[in-house]
């Protein structure tokens, strides 16, 4: 019955094709890109959030329409409009991998920008032609990152962060404990920003034909206007965007550069969804907590581990790679991780699903932005781990730990009594330190839950647990390190690790991707101050509630 709808499907699809040939297409689609893209899809809304806040474009879809426009033959290029950008830097290495495509299908690219910063001209390096307005400029280029450390700030208000970890690389309470970064900190931060820094060098050198000393030169006498970047070589022509048309064609004949939402529906089809099996997709975005999942009621301006941030929840992961694994038409998993992880026991419940799923079905991970400590570890049943050069991983380690906050009852004139049973009841109770005894028995806890996770990444990597050790004891590393570490298969983004999901599950490579929905809605409530501080609530709930912590390492506020 399958094959019989797709036959018709491929008939109906056939008689409009005729119907497109006969309407002239444009000579150049035009992609306006500005703004945040999330990696995939927001989960489903409400009818009321989705009037409200809008639909933001994901980088999955924006894919999609790209590769909507290969397939059309009569469409000569793509002129890429960039306006401001906020994506991080394995998001743009994904994005330059979409221009890679349409440059592969035959496709001319031409970036076009008033004004470039570090992360648009990365982006516009992957065309064939980079372009400035008259009188644009390129601003400030490099990189940088600002860490906070909010050590003094809580003393004020009498809080205090008690925290024990594997080693000093595990950075996470850093922000809370510390009023500056640590030697091994900078140690890592050093290392991190010198790689992301060498690969997008290397990248633009190879983008646009020069040396990567040129490339260091033309980034450290930064800003430039637009002549500037002409005598840079970092564009290639200075122009209005009325002077499009005719450049990319001719005075008496000007190219059509028509927008895609305009012109998509006279575009070759795209590919017919083809009957039977498909890939299955599970996200694991966000800390990874106890529970279901959560999607915060808006953006906070920088990330704390489990406040105002997007959560991975064990039970709702749990029950997805559960239906896949009844699901007989789900012949392989891609399990997306976008997290700095969060319970140790969360992400080990997670990994348990997963590696009984891998045994069964083949299971590929794909890591985006941050795929580090707990993201890490829920990861480890994958048969292929696919990470932008980019991507923050690794931060294989354990902390725990508590805040404090007597100093602030004080302050606030509250008088606090605790009445106990049991010599522990209070072990992890926000009215004081810990003791010496208590420390000692935390840290015996923690390296117990480190051993284990060393196991883990072990036998997924096939490695001894020493050598994990070694690249471990919470330090973190861009995704080119990890795979010169060993702890990644390939470089690249969610489209190769669909490739190889299907590769594996000995697949057609037009087979489907189908993300499994979220078992219980977690629709996050409309943005108020109450929904705010509500779901910061449930953050400290999870911060006293979880004993065992794998939380992100030191992120900078940027």
């Amino acid at each position: 019955m399958l094959h019989v709808i797709y036959l018709i499907r491929i008939l109906i699809r056939s008689c409009f094709y005729l119907l497109q040939l006969l309407k002239r297409p444009p000579d150049y689609v035009l992609f306006t890109l500005e703004g945040e893209y999330p990696d995939l899809p927001s989960p489903k809304q409400g009818l009321l959030r989705r009037k409200l806040l809008g639909k933001k474009l994901s980088l999955l879809e924006l894919g999609e329409q790209f590769d909507h426009v290969a397939r059309d033959r009569r469409v000569r290029g793509v002129v890429l409009h960039i306006a401001s950008l906020k994506l991080s830097i394995a998001q743009i290495q994904t994005l330059r991998g979409f221009i890679d495509k349409l440059k592969e299908s035959g496709k001319r690219v031409v970036a076009w920008a008033s004004t470039y910063d570090m992360g648009t001209y990365y982006v516009a390096a992957a065309a064939d032609e980079v372009l400035i307005a008259r009188g644009g400029s390129i601003g400030q280029l490099g990189l940088s990152r600002n860490f906070l450390f909010l050590a003094d700030a809580l003393d004020r208000i009498g809080l205090k962060g008690d925290f024990v970890q594997i080693s000093p690389y595990k950075t996470a309470p850093d922000m809370l404990t510390r009023t500056q970064m640590s030697d091994e900190a900078q140690e890592m931060m050093d290392w991190l920003l010198d790689d992301a820094y060498s690969v997008i060098v290397d990248d633009i050198a190879r983008d646009r034909k020069i040396n990567p000393a040129q490339v260091k030169g033309f980034i450290d006498r930064s800003p430039h206007t637009d002549d500037g970047a002409m005598d840079e070589k970092a564009v290639d022509m200075i122009m209005n965007r009325e002077e499009l048309p005719t450049h990319l064609g001719t005075e008496k004949r000007p190219a059509r550069i028509v927008p895609y939402a305009n012109c998509h529906k006279i575009l070759h089809s795209r590919r017919i969804v083809r009957p039977g099996g498909y890939v299955a997709l599970i996200r694991v975005e966000g800390d990874i907590v106890d529970g279901r999942n959560g999607r915060p009621p808006a953006k906070p301006p920088f990330q704390i581990p489990l406040f105002l941030n997007p959560r991975a929840g064990d039970l709702t992961i749990v029950q997805q790679v559960g239906r896949v694994l009844k699901d007989k038409r789900a012949k392989a998993l891609v399990l997306f991780v976008d997290s700095g992880g969060g319970s140790a026991a969360s992400s080990e419940a997670m990994s348990s699903a997963l590696r009984q799923l891998a045994e069964k079905k083949p299971v590929v991970c794909c890591m985006s932005s941050v795929a580090a400590s707990g993201g890490y570890y829920a990861a480890t049943p994958a048969k292929y781990i696919v990470a932008q050069p980019g991507t923050i991983t690794g931060s294989i380690g354990v902390l725990s730990g508590k805040i404090i906050n007597e100093g602030m009852l004080e302050k606030l004139l509250i008088n606090r009594e605790v009445l106990k049973r049991g010599e522990n009841a209070t072990f992890y109770g926000s009215d004081r330190p810990f003791t010496v005894e208590e420390k000692e028995r935390l840290l015996e806890s923690i390296k117990h839950t480190y051993k284990l996770f060393l196991e883990r990444v072990s036998a997924s990597r096939s490695m001894s647990t020493e050598v994990i050790d070694e690249i471990g004891g919470g330090r973190v590393w861009t995704g080119k390190q990890a795979l010169e570490h060993g702890l990644v298969d390939e470089l690249g983004g969610l489209d190769t690790a669909l490739s190889k999901a299907r590769q594996l599950a000995g697949l057609h490579p037009q087979t489907q991707m189908r993300e499994i929905p979220v078992p219980k809605s977690s629709s996050a409530p409309i943005p108020s101050t109450m929904a705010l501080l509500a779901y910061a609530k449930e953050g400290m709930d999870q911060l006293q509630k979880d004993q065992a912590l794998c939380i992100c390492p030191l992120i900078p506020c940027d």
